[in-house]
């Protein structure tokens, strides 16, 4: 056989190989994933529905409390803060989940041989899960206030949601990781977690942040998920300067066009992809002393 030919069919065989493992993966990811759901939810005569208990227990907290006890001035508060609540929510569980995605398997771990990586994935994935059940209630919501979003700014989504994925697949890989040698981190994560909350436009309007740091307000969204929360309000929330109550305009939103949000996107993917680079190279390092470790 030539040596041209040769070749060919070395090339053919481990692209041939990088298939079936990638459907390998796929395959197992889809299989811890399904898993998770059903242990959570097994036994239970609701199901996939406390999916929904959690957000909307405390949308109701927030929104009684920053309407009628510290007033947010916010037209249609309700949806505003869902649509931010359930972005960072879905970020904040999947970091969450990944970082004891490790531990919790350790007797998989230790046993069984196969690619360790889709652990931290299978925690961001279900995560995920629950973010597609959430966001239809939202939408049905905002169509029940009178916010009819359809329009260009919806596909606004696509994006936000896409950088929110990589986000979460980077930092929970990390995380992973760390939490396998150095067990308090999955604590750590929580705690931050806490006080990122707060970096991100959910229970206060970003246009009162735009009031307060003025030429500085681009350094607000060096924060990826302040990007990701404020596109995807202005992707559902629709008004980016609504009528209040007085009859005067409220500066809700941080922009009314897109160019801002697709600008802050990017950047955040740039941020995402650094950080997802870091993951891969971390998690490869401590992979290998998992088994010992556990």
């Amino acid at each position: 056989m030539s040596a041209p030919a040769l070749a060919a069919d070395r090339a053919a065989l481990a692209s041939a190989r990088a298939s079936a493992q990638g459907r390998i993966r796929w395959d197992l990811l889809r299989q811890l994933v399904s898993k998770d759901l059903k242990v959570k939810y097994q036994g239970s005569a609701l199901g996939f529905v406390w999916s929904l208990a959690n957000p909307l227990f405390m949308l109701g907290i927030y929104y009684v409390i920053f309407t009628y006890v510290f007033d947010a001035g916010v037209p249609d508060y309700h949806v505003y803060l869902m649509a931010g609540l359930l972005a960072f929510t879905a970020f904040s569980q999947g970091v969450g989940n990944a970082s004891t995605s490790v531990v919790g398997n350790a007797g998989l771990v230790k046993k069984v041989r196969f690619p360790l990586a889709v652990l931290p994935l299978a925690g961001v994935g279900f995560a995920m899960v629950q973010l597609a059940l959430q966001l239809p209630v939202l939408l049905v919501i905002a169509l029940l206030s009178g916010i009819s979003f359809f329009g260009p700014q919806f596909l606004l989504l696509v994006p936000a949601l896409g950088l929110l994925l990589v986000l979460t697949i980077a930092l929970g890989t990390i995380a992973s990781a760390l939490n396998v040698r150095y067990r308090d981190t999955s604590h750590f994560v929580e705690i931050f977690m806490l006080v990122w909350f707060w970096t991100n436009p959910i229970l206060y309007p970003v246009g009162l942040v735009k009031d307060q740091l003025g030429d500085l307000f681009w350094v607000y969204f060096l924060n990826p998920t302040a990007t990701i929360v404020a596109t995807v309000q202005r992707a559902v929330y629709v008004e980016a300067t609504p009528i209040g109550d007085d009859g005067r305009p409220v500066q809700v939103l941080a922009d009314p066009g897109y160019l801002f949000y697709l600008r802050n996107l990017a950047l955040g993917f740039l941020v995402a992809g650094l950080l997802l680079l870091l993951a891969r190279r971390v998690f490869r390092r401590y992979q290998v002393d998992f088994a010992e470790d556990l």
